[in-house]
């Protein structure tokens, strides 16, 4: 069996003898590759990190923030407000309820045909007190 031994060919020695565009064929072709290869790679570097619009990257103005800071003071009071309706909603209701089980115990204690005038002034106070749970429920305060 034949041994063989192999050799780089450099460029220079691929290029002798051969005319000079060659060289320049060989010089525009490595410049192509490496044309080629940065583009992928600044291409995939763009794709990693998209650049900011514009408007994330400006501060916004003195009347924006003022502007913001506002709705946000409005919607904290909307929340505040809400939440003591509904505070005051829970307690007329538990008001209501502890007046008519009274109402009903005094009304179980008289006779048939006889009504107190405390019966009958509990059970004007129980209306009052339902018609205003009935207005605070119908009551909705929104956002300014």
């Amino acid at each position: 069996m034949k041994s063989y031994k192999i050799r780089a060919i450099g460029l220079p020695r691929l290029l002798r003898g051969r005319s000079p565009w060659a060289g320049i064929l060989a010089g525009l072709a490595v410049a192509i590759i490496a044309l080629a290869v940065s583009r992928v790679v600044l291409g995939q570097r763009t794709l990693q990190n998209p650049p900011l619009p514009p408007i994330a990257t400006t501060m916004p103005d003195v009347n924006q923030m003022a502007k913001m800071q506002d709705q946000q003071a409005k919607q904290q009071n909307f929340e505040a407000v809400n939440a003591e309706r509904k505070r005051q909603i829970a307690e007329d209701s538990a008001r209501l309820l502890k007046l008519a089980v009274d109402l009903k115990a005094e009304v179980d204690k008289t006779s048939k045909d006889t009504l107190s005038l405390n019966v009958i002034r509990k059970a004007e106070e129980i209306e009052k007190l339902a018609r205003n749970v009935k207005e605070k429920m119908k009551v909705t305060v929104g956002p300014g």
